[in-house]
């Protein structure tokens, strides 16, 4: 008797389903695609491994998805890890010692990477080796280990914490940058297909501006609204599913979600547009800092609705204006 699948497993899946197999169909991002098309053709050329490579940005813009396809048009095999999950340098020579020529080690989160364990990756990233130590005490002794010719390709929503040596070993560092609506809308419209349900032509732009730019909540929202669109509906997603989904979901006109009123409705009126600190401002809304650093705030200062100061954060004249509320007497002056 097969065990049911959870609903974590389920979306795994989906999400698996939704990403592209392809380089081709890998919508946006198209100045990092250019440059990958020339390191790649010249790296299968050489016949050498490709460089180390640094992606950096938003979570949800397709990093991981990225270095899957990079590995996909080499046509090698590609090992996936994550930071917090190296705790020890043994847990990495495991690792590498199992990787073959030119095959890809993906690092998720590389910025959480403890001490030990990045020192033991220097001379594994530039000289294709590791050295183990054997023993404790007097007799602890150094053993080399040989190592294949490898890429790193790492990930991380926050670059600054990556140290100045680490930095440096990558060949190439990408800054993902948010997509287009327009993208958005294309990479809403291969989903929707892939999902088999049918929609409204007039809904994928719709559906983008409300995406904050990223294509794993666009395709989370598409998935959500097919829900609303197979209960309320005939199956179908058109313009009256689309708002009475979103509006049940509490996405507004500008993609906003609830904690992102919450967070601009607490600086606006219990701190008077700032400038405040993140951590007030993260007690006041009772959310993690790292949260709204790294999830809230990006999307908040693309659209113009928050600024970084270094007194602290500040709403802008938009951010009053988007909640109907009025600006305090001065606060304009501040801009």
């Amino acid at each position: 008797m097969k065990k049911p699948k959870t609903k974590e497993k389920t979306a795994e899946l989906l999400e698996e389903t939704l990403r592209p197999k392809r380089m081709a169909q890998f919508l946006g991002q198209e100045k990092i695609k250019q440059k990958l098309e020339i390191f790649i053709q010249a790296t299968q050329k050489r016949n050498e491994a490709l460089d180390h490579l640094l992606l950096y940005g938003p979570p949800g813009l397709g990093k991981t998805t990225l270095a899957h396809l990079i590995a996909q048009e080499l046509g090698v095999n590609i090992r996936i890890t994550s930071g917090p999950s190296l705790e020890r340098s043994g847990d990495l020579a495991s690792i590498l010692t199992n990787l073959k020529e030119h095959d890809i080690l993906f690092i998720d989160e590389v910025h959480r990477l403890n001490k030990p364990v990045e020192e033991a990756l220097y001379p594994a990233m530039e000289e294709f080796c590791l050295d183990i130590v054997l023993g404790k005490g007097p007799s602890a002794r150094t053993v080399r280990l040989e190592l294949p010719k490898f890429t790193i390709i790492a990930a991380t929503t926050r670059i600054g914490l990556i140290s100045s040596p680490m930095r440096d070993r990558f060949g190439a560092v990408f800054r993902m940058e948010f997509y287009s609506e327009e993208d958005l809308a294309l990479i809403i419209d291969r989903s929707a297909r892939i999902l088999k349900v049918p929609t409204e032509k007039t809904v994928f732009l719709k559906l983008a501006k409300r995406s904050r730019g990223t294509p794993r909540i666009a395709n989370r929202l598409l998935r959500r609204i097919r829900d609303f669109a197979q209960i309320k509906g005939q199956g179908i997603i058109n313009l009256n599913i689309l708002e009475e989904a979103l509006e049940i979901l509490e996405i507004d006109q500008m993609g906003l979600d609830k904690l992102d009123r919450d967070l601009l409705t607490a600086l606006c009126l219990d701190h008077q547009g700032g400038p405040v600190g993140l951590d007030t401002l993260a007690a006041t809304v009772s959310e993690d800092p790292g949260t709204i650093q790294d999830v809230v705030e990006p999307y908040l200062m693309q659209k113009g609705f928050l600024k970084r100061t270094k007194k602290g954060r500040m709403a802008t004249p938009k951010a009053f204006k988007h909640l109907c509320l009025p600006m305090p007497k001065g606060q304009n002056a501040l801009f």
